[in-house]
């Protein structure tokens, strides 16, 4: 028997190291140069499309602008700096205007982040954790330099790496997770998942279901709003006097802030209300109001007019998105004992208050110094109310609804009968 040369063994040790058992590739999940840096080309795109998006209307205003008199001394790269700005506000880096400091981030430019990553992510990446890396990587090394050149604090630039690493792994990993030949979410979410309880595992999707409902009644609330302040909205805008240009950059800035009035809306339904300022009060109960700036979109906040009434039982409706929840359980989920469905329901309510008391957070800041640093809801009573309801209208329907309820219900009304004394039980002749 031949023994074999090296060259045969340089090609064993090569297929042993590019294959399988099986034969097939080592790397035909992507696991290449090529793929990592498809990864990295998308985690780049979404970061600077999100971001030229708020620097270009940031420079258009500063052109036209350009030939005031006052603004004779101001740099053009002010306007790149102010964009540059309010795109790491989004991330949740406090943006500085002059002595003031700004906390309220605008959620619509983060959700605007979220999806330039999403679609660059669907669009040309590869669904590897390599990749994944990468362009996680990519962003969030645009967001470190970018802070640097703004000459952020050490916590700012801690704040910028923290806030990119969140946006850009949830639109990256929901970009790569919607490719073709990703493979199904659940399949890698399940070595983690198995090892939560079943009943836990059946309340969280369902407080995710309850959170968007409240939230999709919030965004019809908020319609509501702007149509019964139009009058004010359209007072404002007449007495600003803005050019084309600056109406369009003012309709950008509130778009950005649009969907913080929604979850300033939730947490309006929730009962507890938000402040636009120290001293006002904007609940179902009462509006307390008060000086605010000068700005279209606060034109629709509740009037005084707006509160009392049938409005105070607008929690109630946290008891019918928890009632959906209920009946989603229901017919998902078969538990094996009673106490399940009630962990289930428990379950369902804490998430939804937690994934509610996130967004009031991130939704509430300040705007200014005095009065205007309070800006936005308070995250603890809000996340309670929404967990409370919920938690209340999953088990109201849930429990009724779950054949092993009732028939331990019925055995339970059996055993007490049959234990009761005879005297009792038949009536005397």
């Amino acid at each position: 028997m031949s023994t074999p040369s090296g060259t045969e063994r340089l090609q064993r040790v090569r297929r042993q190291l590019l294959t399988t058992d099986d034969g097939a590739s080592r790397f035909r999940d992507g696991e290449g140069a090529a793929r990592w840096v498809a990864g990295l080309l998308a985690g780049l795109q979404g970061a600077v499309l999100s971001l030229l998006v708020v620097v270009l209307p940031a420079v258009a205003a500063y052109v036209v602008t350009s030939a005031d008199p006052s603004n004779a001394e101001v740099p053009w790269t002010r306007s790149l700096e102010l964009g540059t700005g309010l795109w790491l506000l989004a991330h949740g880096v406090p943006l500085a205007v002059g002595s003031d400091v700004v906390t309220l981030v605008p959620l619509g430019l983060t959700l605007l982040a979220l999806y330039t990553c999403h679609a660059s992510a669907r669009r040309s990446g590869y669904p590897t954790s390599l990749a994944l890396s990468a362009g996680v990587g990519g962003y969030v090394a645009v967001a470190v330099v970018l802070s640097l050149l703004v000459r952020a604090s050490v916590g700012h630039v801690v704040l910028a790496a923290s806030g990119a690493l969140v946006v850009s792994g949830l639109g990256l990993a929901t970009g790569l997770a919607r490719r073709p030949e990703a493979p199904p979410l659940r399949g890698l979410t399940r070595p983690l998942w198995s090892r939560v309880p079943a009943p836990v595992r059946a309340g969280v999707p369902a407080g995710v279901l309850a959170v968007a409902l409240v939230l999709a009644v919030a965004s019809l609330v908020t319609v509501l709003w702007v149509l019964a302040g139009r009058a004010t909205i359209a007072d404002v805008i007449e007495a600003l006097d803005l050019d084309a240009v600056g109406g369009g950059v003012l309709a950008l800035a509130e778009l950005a802030f649009l969907p913080n009035l929604v979850v300033w809306a939730s947490a309006w339904l929730a009962g507890p209300g938000f402040h636009v300022g120290t001293g006002t009060t904007f609940t179902t109960a009462e509006v307390v109001p008060g000086p605010i700036p000068a700005l279209p979109v606060l034109g629709a906040l509740p009037q005084p007019d707006m509160a009392g009434g049938p409005l105070v039982a607008a929690p109630v409706l946290l008891v019918l998105a928890g009632c959906v929840a209920g009946w989603w359980l229901h017919r998902r989920t078969v538990p094996e004992r009673v106490r399940d469905v009630v962990v289930s329901g428990a379950a369902a309510g804490l998430t939804a208050g937690a994934c509610a008391a996130g967004l009031v957070s991130l939704a509430s800041g300040a705007v200014g110094p005095g009065r205007m640093a309070e800006v936005g809801a308070a995250w603890a009573p809000v996340g309670g109310m929404v967990a409370l309801g919920v938690t209340l209208g999953a088990l109201l329907v849930a429990l009724p609804a779950e054949p092993l309820v009732r028939d331990a219900v019925r055995d339970g009304r059996r055993s007490g009968r049959a234990t009761r004394p005879e005297s009792e039980r038949t009536p005397e002749g």
